[in-house]
């Protein structure tokens, strides 16, 4: 028999919970609605750590004119350049400086998480703090050589009486320099690095001019920059540097295929692979809201499906293979568990 007092008590209770439901949802709600708000006529700053003009500057530009469409509120996205120390200025700033607010992204060189890894000078960062958002391309590695080098393919470059002189940069954790470096420790080719160069396109002028004989960086610049000298034969791509050959590259040999040992495979795989993966880095400062470090790796992946984006990036010729923020997150994480032996042997080569 039920009661009046029963009657009551299951009313409250039904009240109660009622209740609890309607401040569980307006409080998640409000919460949602105040992430949602933050980015509404805000600004967003990527900062690049390389010179406008360069391909950092130019995925970082193009992006910023579609990521915003895809954040709530909308924001005005901006770059600004912080060049120096092959991006190693504006990861520190990214670390030390920047507000973890999620109003400034930093765009940096990929390297630089191997440079701390191999306890390289001037880092004051820890590359695991960092809230990553992602990559917009996977990079391939390839070397270019001319013809004036007397080497033409890699038969020719392992019998060559002379060590080919190949150029480097003049920062730590220059992609050119390592790759060379790798090459000649892991596969025994004979090759000179000849550092302090400022970027890609001075390795290639000095190549032209037959005080280099090449350079080995990504091939999604060499085949831009350097169109005319392989479209006339002048220069000639004698190996790649990549995971499986590139389809674009599918008769070049692949340096994977030509290592000996487990040694020169993990030189390989490390020092050259997983780094390429992550070169173009983008990521947020330590502390920032996970809310917003979740709103901004979603636009992220997102602008790469934006039908402009597309069309603007196809006009410009880049790549796109995007690699999301928790891939790159493990990926990260990954280099820091590298055996210590291989790590020693990374250090003495990066120095």
């Amino acid at each position: 028999m039920i009661t009046g007092f029963d009657q009551e008590v299951t009313v409250r209770k039904a009240f109660a919970v009622v209740v609890l439901f309607f401040v569980v949802f307006v409080t998640a709600d409000s919460a949602r609605s105040a992430d949602d708000d933050f980015f509404r006529n805000k600004t967003v700053r990527i900062i690049v750590g390389f010179a406008p003009g360069g391909g950092f500057d130019i995925y970082s530009r193009t992006i910023a004119r579609h990521m915003g469409k895809h954040v709530p509120g909308n924001p005005t996205f901006v770059v600004e350049n912080m060049a120096g120390a092959g991006s190693l200025i504006a990861a520190n700033h990214l670390y030390r400086v920047a507000k973890p607010d999620g109003l400034t992204i930093g765009n940096i060189h990929g390297n630089q998480i191997l440079n701390q890894v191999t306890g390289g000078s001037g880092i004051e960062f820890d590359a695991r703090r960092f809230e990553w958002i992602g990559v917009p391309v996977k990079d391939t590695g390839a070397c270019a050589l001319s013809k004036a080098s007397g080497v033409t393919t890699l038969d020719q470059w392992k019998a060559a009486k002379s060590p080919v002189k190949l150029g480097g940069g003049s920062a730590s954790g220059d992609t050119a320099t390592i790759t060379a470096k790798i090459l000649k420790e892991a596969l025994g080719l004979p090759i000179q690095v000849i550092v302090g160069y400022k970027g890609t396109s001075e390795m290639r002028l000095a190549a032209e001019s037959g005080e280099l004989g090449g350079a080995c960086f990504q091939w999604e610049s060499i085949k831009t920059t350097w169109r005319n000298g392989l479209d006339s034969g002048e220069f000639r791509i004698v190996i790649q540097t990549n995971p499986k050959r590139h389809p674009e590259l599918a008769n070049v040999p692949n340096a994977i295929e030509e290592a000996k040992t487990d040694e020169a495979r993990q030189l390989i795989r490390y020092g050259l692979h997983d780094p390429a993966a992550m070169t173009r880095p983008y990521a947020l400062p330590p502390g920032t809201a996970k809310e917003r470090v979740k709103i901004l790796r979603k636009a992220f992946l997102e602008t790469f499906t934006d039908p402009s984006f597309i069309a603007e990036a196809k006009k410009s010729n880049l790549e796109v293979e995007p690699l999301s923020g928790e891939e790159l997150q493990q990926l990260v994480a990954g280099v820091f568990k590298l055996d210590p032996g291989l790590v020693a042997k990374l250090k003495d080569i990066m120095k």
